[in-house]
């Protein structure tokens, strides 16, 4: 009677996994925060390195956006800044990571500031624009605007940006500094959003599950907290409300 017993409830339990892991080729959730410290798509790498700083890897390019109070240095190919705050362009960061030839794609008012890094290749779009760079085989970036709706922190009128990074078939998007906007409503076919989850200057939990549940990426991931604003009780709140798979990753030190 024991092993019948046993029996059923290994079946129960393989049945019960089977209803609720991912749909095949999408990476499986970290079940608690900061599991994982690293998401890989296709040998596509993407690295949280906290606050809103995020590092993607592939074909031997590194694509660093709005590094900021970095702990680990990898030079860097090409760097997006979504906007001109300390936190996002921050050039004591830029110059840690950056090279001779390092691309840096930023708002027009980051300009003043870049002139302090040597050596590196500015370009300055506007939002809905799509920007190719020679010898990144592969790699491409179209910008989206990002902005707050109810607060005086991010105007639209800026122009401030986000990045959707497409890189080896994979759509990697980091939403800058922005509440959930009607924009986001022509974002599609996201493998890794970036949301803000930490409020105050962005959306909070609750806002930021809402912008997942309409962008319906693969994998959502928070970010904006721990370092300014926002703690892990915010990704978690993040993770709970939201309607799509949430990895909560481990900062990488």
């Amino acid at each position: 009677m024991g092993r019948a017993i046993s029996f059923l409830a290994l079946f129960g339990l393989m049945i019960f996994s089977l209803g609720c892991g991912n749909a095949p080729g999408i990476p499986e959730s970290s079940s608690e925060a900061g599991e994982m410290k690293s998401i890989n798509l296709d040998n596509v790498n993407i690295e949280w390195l906290g606050h809103a700083s995020v590092r993607i890897t592939a074909n031997e390019k590194v694509v660093y956006i709005d590094p900021y109070n970095l702990t680990t240095f990898v030079k860097a190919d090409l760097i997006l800044i979504t906007h001109s705050h300390y936190d996002h362009c921050s050039i004591a960061d830029l110059r840690r990571v950056s090279r001779p030839g390092t691309v840096v794609v930023a708002t027009a008012d980051c300009i003043s500031q870049l002139r302090k890094v040597e050596n590196i290749s500015i370009k300055i779009p506007q939002p809905n624009k799509t920007i190719e760079f020679p010898g990144m085989v592969g790699l491409y970036v179209e910008t989206v605007p990002a902005y707050n709706t109810a607060k005086m922190f991010h105007p639209k009128e800026n122009n401030w940006l986000g990045y959707i990074v497409n890189v080896n078939g994979k759509r990697i998007y980091h939403a800058g500094d922005t509440d959930l906007i009607p924009e986001m409503k022509n974002i599609k076919d996201i493998d890794v959003a970036f949301l803000p989850v930490g409020g105050t200057y962005t959306m909070d939990a609750a806002e930021a599950a809402r912008a997942a549940d309409e962008i319906r990426p693969k994998i959502a991931v928070p970010m904006h907290y721990g370092a300014i604003v926002g703690s892990i009780k915010d990704a978690e709140k993040f993770k709970e409300l939201c309607g799509c798979n949430v990895d909560i990753l481990e900062r990488v030190q």
